[in-house]
């Protein structure tokens, strides 16, 4: 690419939207620790909404925003890829497994069909049915990676939308989880099959786990990332559905996922050091709360408001998955 006379160097264009990221990361550190339950993803999607929705996002930063909403999301996406070793996955036995393939799944079958009835455009309620169904803004981010921009199934509202769905659900699900099972008397197996199956976020989960429990905690994250596995053939098989890749003259299957695939089966060899199994968590971790600032500096509140219906989308999405997981753990655990 060319410049013109006087630009700027592609680099120094980037530098005023990473720095303002970065010090959005910082500040979703911060509530992290001091609210552990709020992961930093979480809060920096919170963060790059009321930005947008004040004092706006300007020129000068966009594209550094943009590079870490598109970039640097693979990337976190691809790290993520190390936190889950397939023997543990199994270790969990058939019960778990099924629960998670059957409740994920039919999740997101129905979620679509629902938007559809409620009127939703087919990017939203692609993208609510990903992020509910598997891990939240992570989830839905790297679905609107894949099906996203010119041609593609999502824009850049309906992955506003999603996020903001599965970041108020699956916060919500911190307190009302662990109070139903209560409620009805679950076991900590139980409680921690159904944590890992239904709620969001992989942060959400730990929070949920860490207060109810260690047994509680070992199950319910090993249980999610098994759902976060999914996340790469759900992927997958939409690009190949819907004739993205075909129409777009990409690879079939998005090179990010093919990254993720590659990190899973190089966790699950055991020859990784507890050096990078223990520092990757954390490093993807950051990469995706830049990445979700970035998404969430588009999201308008008025527009979001304005459409409850991907509200409703989401509290149903959330409503199924729950139900659909605790009775089969009621059933099968």
């Amino acid at each position: 690419m060319t410049l013109t006379a006087g630009a700027p160097p592609a680099a120094g264009r980037l530098l005023p939207g990473l720095a303002l990221t970065a010090a959005a990361v910082a500040v979703a550190l911060v509530v992290n620790t001091l609210v552990p339950m709020l992961s930093p993803a979480v809060v920096a999607v919170a963060l790059g909404a009321a930005l947008a929705n004040t004092a706006g996002i300007g020129a000068s930063v966009a594209p550094g925003v943009r590079f870490v909403s598109r970039t640097v999301l693979r990337t976190a996406i691809v790290l993520l890829g190390l936190q889950i070793a397939l023997p543990d996955v199994l270790a969990l036995g058939w019960q778990p497994i099924a629960v998670i393939a059957l409740a994920t799944g039919l999740t997101f079958t129905i979620t679509p069909l629902i938007g559809r009835r409620l009127g939703l455009s087919p990017g939203t309620s692609l993208l609510v049915a990903t992020g509910v169904s598997i891990c939240g803004a992570a989830a839905v981010a790297g679905m609107h990676e894949a099906t996203g921009g010119e041609g593609g199934v999502s824009d850049d509202d309906d992955a506003a939308g999603a996020l903001s769905v599965v970041v108020l659900y699956g916060t919500a699900l911190i307190v009302l989880l662990p109070l139903t099972a209560s409620w009805l008397g679950l076991s900590a197996r139980q409680l921690g099959v159904w944590t890992g199956a239904s709620v969001h976020e992989v942060a959400q989960v730990a929070a949920i786990g860490a207060a109810t429990g260690g047994a509680v905690l070992a199950v319910a994250v090993t249980v999610k990332l098994a759902r976060v596995v999914l996340l790469a053939p759900i992927v997958a098989l939409t690009t190949l559905r819907t004739g993205l890749s075909r129409r777009r003259s990409t690879p079939l299957v998005p090179l990010f996922v093919l990254g993720f695939l590659l990190m899973v089966a190089v966790r699950s060899t055991g020859l990784v050091p507890h050096a990078v199994t223990d520092v990757a968590p954390r490093i993807s971790g950051l990469l995706l709360a830049a990445a979700l600032f970035g998404l969430g500096t588009g999201i308008d509140a008025r527009k979001l408001l304005r459409g409850g219906r991907a509200l409703l989308l989401g509290a149903i999405s959330t409503a199924l998955i729950g139900a659909i997981s605790l009775a089969l753990v009621t059933l099968f655990v």
